[in-house]
């Protein structure tokens, strides 16, 4: 993340927050994220330096007026200005980071072979937030290399308890014991 990211992310957040906004403002970022990535022609449009700052600015406004709060729209309103909407995903990230301290919120990516079911992953949420004393929001991965097992990334620590990494570990184990 950019020093221009984390300082823009962090100047909405902190507005949406004395504004009790903060969830609200951090549902649509989520959304308009969502909504750049399936219309990619539309960031490419509002990036064109062959339309004017004006004119791209326009067009930001007649799309998302009235559909996100006025304080959302401003602030990628100055991003497009400074012709930084490229920052987007670093300034979601710096607000979703003071979201989540402010808010006891604690985010795990967790990696299976396959899909987890609704019963193992309401227990592996739970046993989480009992272990950390913080709300755990699973993201979900699937990466069927994996073969079994469970890759946890939480806290800036990763926890591999993979078939796959166990086999690797058999097999530095056999050949540095051949």
């Amino acid at each position: 993340m950019t020093q221009l990211a984390r300082e823009y992310g962090d100047g909405l957040y902190l507005l949406a927050e004395e504004e009790n906004i903060s969830r609200e403002v951090l549902e649509q970022l989520l959304a308009l994220k969502n909504l750049f990535r399936e219309q990619p022609d539309f960031v490419r449009l509002l990036g064109n330096m062959s339309l004017s700052k004006a004119e791209r600015v326009k067009i930001l406004d007649s799309v998302l007026r009235g559909q996100i709060h006025p304080y959302l729209l401003n602030f990628l309103k100055i991003l497009c200005e400074r012709c930084a909407l490229n920052e987007y995903d670093g300034c979601l990230a710096a607000f979703k980071t003071l979201y989540n301290q402010a808010h006891g919120i604690v985010e795990a990516t967790v990696t299976t072979a396959v899909p987890l079911d609704d019963e193992q992953r309401a227990r592996m949420a739970e046993k989480l937030s009992r272990m950390t004393d913080k709300l755990v929001v699973l993201n979900e991965k699937v990466d069927e290399s994996l073969i079994g097992g469970v890759l946890l990334e939480m806290n800036g620590q990763r926890y591999d308890n993979t078939l796959k990494n166990r086999l690797k570990s058999i097999h530095s184990a056999m050949v540095q014991g051949a």
